[in-house]
């Protein structure tokens, strides 16, 4: 394939493809009814430019034949006189006005069968016409109706260009929300922990400690020793000892004997026995 032949194929798909972005079935048809209109216009002026001549050689016809009755009377009139010459004279007239009479009889029927045939083919025309009207009408609304629920799928699906760009500055201004909110958040806990200063009222470093030790809350050393009575490495949290309600307090029983048993060594280190079994 050459050059030129591959240019032109490429030009005329490319041209193709334009025209079939840019073309509207609405308005092809509505021209396409147009050009009916126009034919039929045109079938209807001829019908009449038919009926026109008709007409005209209908009056030819009458006028020729009034003639000839004419010539007819006067050939009897110069034959009653004894001017045989005159009858003979308007006979020969007669002739040839009868000559021309059924020529003009020939021209009427012939466009009497033309004007009988545009006649029916303009009726059958019209006929076509109204049909393709309400044929048109039909194809357009439909039409109409397909574009209209393919816009509405395409705007709750999401993928029409409006509302693509509706949902791209929806998603936008989510992600900007988002990061709002992680930078407030942020922001929030370096000041409770007292990497940012608040600047807003009186400095007070004793009350930001006191506020920094509070955020963590008793519940990591509770945590912490509870996590140690599991590994055997310390006691159990007091707090829990505390809410088993009447547990604790045999411990604290047997630990009252263990002091009074300290508490009367130092007695005994004290009062030694005497020799001799004193006392």
């Amino acid at each position: 394939m050459s050059v030129m032949k591959r240019m032109s194929m490429i030009f005329k798909s490319k041209a193709n493809k334009a025209l079939d972005r840019m073309e509207d079935p609405r308005e092809t048809l509505d021209y396409s009814y147009q050009r009916q209109l126009e034919m039929l216009q045109q079938v209807r002026r001829g019908v009449a430019d038919v009926a026109t001549s008709r007409k005209r050689l209908e009056l030819q016809i009458n006028q020729k034949e009034r003639e000839q009755q004419k010539l007819t009377d006067q050939a009897k009139t110069a034959l009653q006189k004894g001017r045989e010459d005159l009858a003979r004279e308007a006979l020969s007239r007669r002739n040839a006005v009868e000559s021309q009479l059924g020529e003009l009889r020939q021209q009427f029927a012939s466009l009497q069968g033309d004007e009988e045939k545009l006649t029916l083919a303009s009726q059958r025309l019209q006929a076509k016409v109204d049909s393709f009207r309400t044929r048109k009408e039909t194809l357009k609304a439909t039409y109409t109706a397909a574009e209209a629920q393919t816009k509405i799928n395409e705007a709750f699906s999401g993928i029409s260009e409006e509302m693509g760009d509706v949902g791209l500055a929806i998603q936008r201004a989510e992600e900007k929300t988002q990061n709002m909110q992680a930078r407030a958040g942020a922001i929030d806990e370096l000041l409770a922990s007292g990497a940012l200063e608040d600047y807003s009222g009186p400095r007070d470093d004793i009350q930001a400690e006191l506020d920094r030790m509070g955020a963590s809350g008793p519940g990591v050393d509770l945590e912490l020793e509870r996590l140690k009575a599991e590994v055997g490495e310390g006691e159990a949290p007091k707090q829990l000892d505390a809410g088993r309600g009447g547990e604790a307090k045999p411990a604290q029983q047997e630990a009252r004997p263990a002091q009074q048993e300290d508490a009367a060594r130092p007695q005994q280190a004290q009062n030694p026995p005497q020799p001799g079994g004193a006392q």
